[in-house]
């Protein structure tokens, strides 16, 4: 028996287990993967040449997809005795805990991933790329940096979910596939879910945006992959200059997007057609065959691959009771009520959205999350809640429009102060005590709280920022409405998350 039929040998039981938690469809499916792969590759004696990448998150929906194509290179390698290279990429950033990895090393384990040199597992953390291991420490500097985009997002946009969280992370995932796809000689093809029609739409959207910048987009089109990458690069690149102003060219530079070279040029394969992703529809595989759990940190509203979203909920928490004059609950069940919508819209199975609603059911389980958030924001950003509060009230931008506001509610015995902070924030004046005290309270050094003080608030009923056009956009925000204590009136703001 040469190495090809011993491979093969192996493989014939592990594809067996996987038909048992595969429907009928599915199994058809994959059988349609393989043959695609096959024309792809320019027919059945190039396969074993051809690598194919996925981007792999560690939440349900990747995990499904991993799944499908381990199906897929072993269906072939059953069929063939030849099947094709496949690159599962992994990217990190501070919001993916540690329950996550845990999930992501039983899918490998589920999946006999490991020690297959058909397959490579690498970690992305941001230009870092590395081998797979469950318990890879995250490294200090990508903690510092998204640190610093969360702190500069969140005081321009006084918290607001999407763009404090978000923003910075989309254009970093642009980064890491531009990392991943040309890693050492790069891959044939990146296998995506989403449709053709979606990604012309997400194509057409960045060039548009690309355009409105004054980037030159008919190269970037001509360059399929290669040019989107670099449309976003471009984007990146104007992004960070109007959110962290002028003296930051180190910041933008650690921030660009990597485009790839000459060498390679991936195509991209779409499954979308081919495979559903309503959870419930292969429940089993996900949590029997796979091993995937749902538990705390590694499942928050509509992700199971960040924590994030539950930070978005405690934001909601904090600015109702410090900002607003009302409850900590009152906030955190007015974003449950977004998530819920958000839930329902991405057809998750009312299971999970029980699931994630249960942590909130009442008094105690509201302060345990509380206490978890809290807990979690310091662990991933090492931002305390004083300095999370303190991004609510966005007390330094607009020359400091709320500072007396925020100092007269969470820190009095400064307000005698005042004065002298606005001399410090505009750069007149430089005490060393209340310097190191502004830097504290916001988690930002000087020259950030100075630049935050030369800009305005985002007015994301305006579209002349890049930050408001990018959220108007984003589908994940929706209406809530609220009690206003002041006034004694109801108003109506418009809340994005996850």
């Amino acid at each position: 028996m040469n190495a090809i039929q011993l491979q093969a040998s192996h493989d014939e039981p592990l594809l067996g287990e996987l038909n048992r938690y595969l429907k009928a469809d599915e199994r058809r499916a994959v059988a349609t993967i393989g043959e695609r792969l096959i024309a792809a590759a320019g027919g059945l004696d190039r396969l074993t040449d051809y690598k194919l990448m996925v981007a792999y998150g560690g939440g349900k929906d990747s995990s499904y997809t991993v799944a499908m194509l381990r199906a897929t290179q072993l269906h072939l390698s059953v069929l063939h005795g030849r099947t094709f290279q496949l690159r599962i990429a992994n990217m990190r950033h501070a919001g993916v805990p540690d329950a996550v990895m845990a999930n992501i090393d039983r899918v490998y384990r589920a999946l006999h991933l490991f020690d297959d040199s058909r397959v490579e597992m690498l970690v992305v953390d941001h230009q870092q790329i590395r081998p797979f291991e469950r318990h890879l420490p995250f490294p200090d500097n990508v903690q510092a940096m998204n640190r610093f985009d969360v702190l500069m997002n969140g005081h321009r946009t006084a918290g607001d979910g999407r763009p404090t969280f978000c923003n910075s992370c989309n254009l970093a995932v642009a980064d890491f596939y531009g990392r991943a796809a040309w890693w050492q000689g790069g891959v044939d093809a990146v296998v995506t879910g989403d449709s053709r029609k979606e990604q012309k739409h997400y194509f057409t959207w960045i060039m548009r945006l690309a355009q409105r910048l004054g980037l030159n987009v008919d190269e970037c089109r001509r360059q399929g992959f290669r040019g989107l990458l670099q449309a976003l690069d471009g984007v990146a690149q104007s992004y960070f200059i109007e959110l962290f102003g002028e003296g930051f060219d180190q910041q933008r530079e650690e921030r660009r997007v990597a485009c790839g070279d000459e060498h390679a040029d991936p195509a991209f394969v779409s499954i979308y057609d081919l495979v559903s992703y309503k959870v419930e529809d292969h429940w089993e595989l996900i949590t029997e065959f796979l091993d995937f759990r749902f538990e705390e940190l590694a499942f928050s509203f509509t992700e199971s691959d960040c924590a994030n979203p539950m930070l978005m909920a405690h934001f909601r928490g904090l600015k109702a009771e410090y900002v607003q004059g009302r409850r900590y609950n009152q906030g955190i069940a007015e974003y449950l009520e977004l998530a819920q919508a958000l839930m329902r819209k991405k057809e998750m199975p009312q299971r999970l959205i029980d699931l994630a609603m249960a942590a909130y059911a009442d008094e105690q389980g509201m302060q345990a999350r509380r206490t978890l958030a809290a807990r979690f924001a310091e662990q991933a950003f090492g931002l305390d809640e004083a300095q999370l509060v303190c991004m609510q009230f966005a007390p330094f931008v607009d020359r400091g429009r709320e500072l007396s506001s925020f100092l007269g509610l969470c820190h009095p015995q400064q307000l005698g102060n005042i004065d002298l902070l606005h001399q410090i924030l505009a750069g007149e004046h430089n005490e060393p005590g209340l310097s190191q005290w502004l830097s504290q309270v916001s988690g930002l050094p000087l020259p950030a709280l100075r630049s935050l003080y030369a800009h305005q608030r985002i007015d994301f009923d305006s579209d002349a920022t890049l930050i408001a056009r990018v959220r108007a956009g984003d589908p994940h925000k929706g209406r809530v409405s609220r009690y206003d204590p002041a006034t004694g009136e109801t108003v109506v703001e418009l809340v994005s998350g996850r």
